[in-house]
């Protein structure tokens, strides 16, 4: 487990220690897990720019009102289509099915974000991801394994269907959704290219597009021998510093959902 542990964690901490390192120690190789040369300038340079938390805050923003939106529409969905005596249910799930191997394309998606007068706004972001369809089969698979016993009770006792959802469904799905949390808050975290596409301000990016930008610029400095100031001087770590900074909101929220994760193996193991 510690041999496990020790691979697991070496990419990340090596990035760590090449964010707080100096430029000549990162490009020799000397950097492993203790930073060489310490340097910060890098982290002042993107952290002094009132672009940036402007961006992060946007970041934020996506990100809960995109995975809360996803997770409703998700659940929802995934709930009607795990009850076999739905009409249509199969048609649903082949219609759900098909959009995971075709899409549009790039330019019809542009055509139609446009054409809703979504360009420049949230929505653009937060509705096209609403529903990711590996995410639905999961849900629609734990709910199709508990027990109809429990509903059948509750609409005995005179719940309704919004009632059996929300009253004992959900408690008893905790688990899954905290799975799914993860999943999409990273998806809408790390996501940037849909901001790329459909953004045409810069006061509206997320961070991602802030840091990808200013990996680019500081690669074009370094390529034109290093003449554009002081982003061409921490060329070397830039990839190392934005890394660290786009992960860690997500490393500080695993923490709060890992007893989910936990209890749903031993739900499982006990099951077994």
């Amino acid at each position: 487990m510690f041999v496990i542990m020790f691979i697991t964690l070496y990419p990340f901490l090596n990035i760590v220690a090449q964010s707080f390192s100096s430029e000549g120690y990162i490009n020799s190789g000397q950097v492993s897990l203790i930073p060489r040369g310490f340097n910060v300038e890098t982290y002042k340079v993107v952290m002094a720019d009132s672009m940036f938390w402007t961006n992060y805050k946007n970041t934020v923003v996506y990100t809960v009102v995109g995975t809360a939106i996803a997770l409703v529409m998700t659940t929802m969905f995934a709930y009607a289509l795990a009850k076999r005596q739905l009409r249509g249910r199969n048609v649903f799930i082949m219609i759900a099915v098909f959009t995971m191997f075709f899409n549009g394309g790039l330019i019809p998606n542009y055509v139609l974000i446009n054409a809703l007068g979504f360009k420049n706004t949230i929505w653009a972001i937060v509705l096209p991801g609403a529903i990711s369809i590996f995410n639905l089969l999961v849900m629609k698979s734990f709910f199709e394994a508990m027990p109809e016993e429990l509903e059948e009770a509750a609409a005995i006792d005179g719940l309704s269907t919004y009632g059996t959802l929300f009253r004992i469904v959900l408690p008893l799905s905790k688990a899954v959704l905290a799975t799914m949390l993860l999943f999409y808050a990273v998806s809408f975290w790390n996501s940037w290219f849909s901001a790329f596409l459909y953004m045409d301000k810069r006061e509206l990016y997320p961070v991602t597009v802030y840091l990808r930008n200013l990996i680019k610029g500081a690669e074009t400095a370094a390529t034109s021998g290093g003449g554009a100031g002081e982003v061409a001087a921490v060329a070397a770590n830039i990839q190392s510093v934005t890394m660290v900074l786009t992960v860690l909101p997500i490393i500080m929220l695993y923490p709060f959902i890992q007893k989910y994760f936990v209890s749903g193996v031993m739900l499982g193991a006990v099951k077994g």
